[in-house]
């Protein structure tokens, strides 16, 4: 994939509606975007199938919507007011805020492996462990910001926007949202906007429990928006600043379940779920291991599930395991015990969690770069007909024939009674741009109401992939449809 893939995605994204940049009327707000109003149907489709997948098709998790806005002591307990922070540096030339770690690790990117390793064995102040990491992966995960100083000023990195070396130091910014709540002041009126979706999981631990007869392993879901006040390289909606998850914490008893082997069969749920519902390409994915310094203290075990996005592999969907910390920090700052007694053994057990994790706007950008094709002088969007924001567009083949456009009204209202509200009208330009449109969208079929409409009740059908054409009984076409968008 090239970079230029990307341009043409944005391009198609707003032309097509889509995303726009958020607040774009008054000048823009930094990583923010809208979802349009084909974008929307996209991102509803991929969480409604999330769900389907995650939740209602298993009896073993249920679900939570938690506030977007939860107390202070939440995140204390968390330690993301303490250690939730990225290492950023800012260019004195022309004011660009970039994190540190991508603006070297970019860099990095583009140097000679043997130069590479040559000038890395020169920075004496970064241990040995560290320095052979940063030659073999070209990451630099677990350095600190004196560390990364070191490195930004031993390349002399130059500024990616005005190209000038001309840096601050490196400094640690925490990237929770603190919130003020009404008229009280001091800590009784401090929040913050939730940085994850997963503490209001475990804070509603107890909730759960009382509330609903559920049995280890069990796990629960949401899906939720979650807010990092974060500096990001654009990609368009990959990394923002407001943006939402799919998040499963799923407990066990880790005396009675084997947690490498419930690890296991999440990695191969997640790979099934991109591959097989999603219907992404796998030559496109990989599982790559966090390292020691990279993987957070309080995780025995992480992997990344990666896809080949235009600007090249980077984490779709993080899996954790997360041992016993959340449940026992929150029991410890809350003062109240979070723990769920065995139905056999009668005993009280703090169960240990593994954390599928992902992000319902990554899963968005990815459907959309697997499905982008260009076939000569069209763009095609081959989005598997489930996801399809329209599973069908209806025209008439001429908008200024009353006769034809009264049919295709009725076939038109017939669709969207008897497949659903997924049917789309157009009868904008000539029918071959009209074809346009749907293939950018990812419309799996058009249906051309015609003049023979008229004489025999069959209507042309058009395949959305490979522009064939077949004329079709108007009574048997919701049978047909629906046969192929399932």
């Amino acid at each position: 994939m090239s970079e230029n893939k990307m341009d043409m995605l944005q391009a198609l994204f707003k032309r097509r509606g889509f995303v726009y940049p958020g607040s774009e009327l008054y000048g823009g707000v930094a990583n923010t975007y809208d979802y349009g109003p084909v974008g929307t149907e996209l991102l509803r489709n991929i969480k409604n199938l999330w769900w389907k997948v995650f939740v209602q098709k298993r009896d073993d998790i249920v679900g939570l919507d938690a506030s977007l806005i939860s107390h202070h002591k939440i995140w204390e307990a968390s330690g993301h007011v303490a250690g939730f922070a990225d290492a950023l540096v800012d260019c004195k030339s022309c004011r660009t805020r970039i994190r540190a770690d991508h603006l070297i690790e970019d860099y990095l990117e583009k140097i000679d492996e043997q130069r590479l390793k040559n000038e890395i064995a020169e920075l004496h102040l970064i241990d040995h462990e560290k320095r052979n990491i940063i030659v073999s992966t070209k990451k630099v995960e677990g350095l600190s910001p004196k560390e990364m100083e070191i490195v930004v000023q031993h390349f002399k990195i130059p500024c990616p926007n005005c190209a000038e070396f001309n840096w601050t130091v490196v400094r640690k910014f925490n990237q929770l949202f603190p919130v003020q709540l009404g008229i009280v002041e001091g800590e009784q009126g401090s929040a913050y906007l939730r940085g994850e979706t997963a503490q209001g999981i475990f804070v509603d631990f107890d909730n759960i429990v009382n509330s609903n007869r559920v049995r280890l392993p069990f796990g629960v879901a949401q899906i939720g928006k979650s807010f990092r006040n974060e500096i990001t390289l654009g990609n368009s909606v990959f990394r923002t600043i407001e943006f939402e998850q799919g998040e499963i914490e799923y407990f066990f008893n880790p005396e009675k379940n084997d947690w490498k082997k419930l690890f296991d069969d999440w990695k191969d749920l997640m790979w099934k779920f991109i591959t097989d519902d999603l219907g992404v390409r796998s030559e496109n994915l990989r599982w790559r291991e966090h390292s020691d310094e990279e993987r957070s203290f309080y995780s025995k075990k992480t992997e990344d599930l990666e896809y080949n996005f235009p600007f090249g592999f980077k984490e779709l969907w993080g899996l954790a395991y997360r041992t016993d910390y959340d449940l026992k920090q929150h029991s410890t700052y809350s003062g109240k015990e979070l723990a769920i007694v065995d139905p056999e053994t009668f005993e009280k057990v703090v169960p240990h969690v593994i954390e599928p994790a992902v992000g319902i706007n990554r899963l968005f950008l990815m459907i959309l770069s697997d499905a982008y094709h260009e076939d000569g002088e069209r763009v095609v969007l081959k989005l598997s007909p489930r996801l399809a924001p329209y599973k069908v567009a209806v025209f008439p083949l001429l908008k200024n024939k009353p006769e034809l456009v009264e049919k295709a009204k009725e076939v038109y209202v017939h669709l969207k009674d008897s497949i659903g509200g997924v049917v789309v009208w157009d009868d904008r330009g000539n029918i071959g741009k009209r074809y346009l449109s749907q293939d950018e969208i990812g419309t799996p079929f058009c249906v051309t109401v015609d003049f023979d409409t008229l004489e025999n009740d069959t209507v042309t059908i058009r395949d959305r992939d490979t522009a064939n054409q077949e004329r079709v009984q108007v009574d048997k076409l919701s049978e047909y449809i629906t046969k192929k968008i399932i």
